[in-house]
């Protein structure tokens, strides 16, 4: 059995906006073992950001978890760390970069423009490291050239206005590792690059995570950026992951009806000449209580039942589960969409 580092039961994070509350995670439960490449995707506005921030302690001050458990298990000494009963900013320092980093979504705004690039490395090294100031330099550059920069010399004294978006990005991912943390959390980090760029980024978090032994959560709204990087995939839907299993799992043998509109959703799957699959309706209104499956409306597959009951976890494997009533033995039999089918046999992911 892998080793866990971090093990979430049945949590609950709210709002509170305008006087009304608003039920942004709704007893998600999840682990991550050590090494793995972990991928949660689906729409923006699923509760893919806010869930990954309630790990470092870093929602806004109208959110609040009300529920549930986050257990984190890397601590330097040995002893696991309940994240959920961590209140002061005191103690949130000892997880919050030397155990657990996040790489933001927007570079350009994560980047001190007023401060070198070295500097602002260096400011990560100095803070988590035990180094003095030649060590931490030195250290630096190390880093610089780990993330794939040349010249990491001549660069180091350079602003970020003076480096392009991927180049921004990989310093970027350079100061999240500069902070040593057990957990890496990137979040979106490929939205704003080309294509080219997205792949190279996307190899680099390969090659990191064997060099310093991370454990990785990627964060998503496209099932195909995850496919040749992800070791799972956990597929999140209004607030609650609807299926979670390896990427073979997900790509080759998905169950859930959403994870079956995500992947007719992507463009190597479309047929030239019509239009692009996309999901009918919206998600669901999170100020007022979900009844049944969060999808039901959505789906043009739903069961009577999914409008009046939440389904459970249903296992298809012992690393694949989904929250479908199609998988209860009683449901009638409903086969996937051409598409899955597409997928299985031409191997297009």
């Amino acid at each position: 059995m892998a080793e866990k580092m971090l093990t979430v039961e049945d949590l609950e994070i709210k709002f509170t906006l305008r006087g009304k509350t608003l039920n942004a995670i709704r007893g998600i439960s999840l682990e991550l073992y050590k090494g793995e490449i972990l991928a949660i995707v689906g729409e923006s506005g699923s509760g893919k950001s806010v869930f990954t921030k309630s790990f470092m302690g870093l929602l806004d001050q109208n959110g609040r978890v009300t529920g549930g458990s986050v257990m984190y298990y890397g601590a330097d000494d040995g002893k696991p760390v309940e994240l959920t009963a961590l209140k002061k900013e005191k103690e949130w320092y000892k997880i919050r970069g030397h155990e657990i980093a996040m790489i933001m979504q927007d570079p350009m705004t994560s980047l001190n423009p007023l401060k070198t690039i070295g500097d602002q490395i260096m400011e990560a090294v100095l803070l988590h490291q035990k180094l003095n100031r030649a060590e931490a330099r030195k250290k630096t550059l190390d880093y610089l050239s780990d993330v794939g920069i040349q010249d990491p010399e001549r660069r180091f004294g350079q602003y970020p206005h003076e480096f392009s978006g991927g180049m921004r990005q990989r310093v970027v991912i350079a100061i999240a590792i500069a902070c040593s943390p057990q957990i890496l959390i990137c979040d979106e980090p490929t939205t704003a690059l080309d294509v080219t760029i997205q792949a190279q980024i996307l190899d680099l978090l390969k090659e990191l995570r064997h060099k310093y032994k991370l454990s990785i959560i990627l964060i998503t709204h496209d099932l195909g950026v995850v496919a040749n990087i992800a070791d799972r995939v956990a597929v999140m839907y209004a607030g609650d992951i609807v299926e979670i299993g390896t990427s073979e799992d997900i790509f080759y043998d998905p169950r859930h009806p959403y994870t079956w509109a995500l992947l007719s959703s992507l463009p190597q799957v479309g047929v030239k000449g019509t239009d692009l699959f996309s999901i009918p309706g919206t998600p669901p209104n999170l100020f007022t209580p979900v009844q049944g499956d969060a999808f039901a409306p959505r789906n043009p597959r739903a069961l009577k039942i999914d409008f009046l009951e939440k389904p459970p976890y249903f296992e298809v494997s012992p690393t694949h589960k989904a929250k479908t009533w199609l998988l209860d033995p009683r449901a009638p039999k409903v086969e996937p969409p051409a598409v899955v089918e597409k997928i299985r046999n031409g191997g297009l992911i």
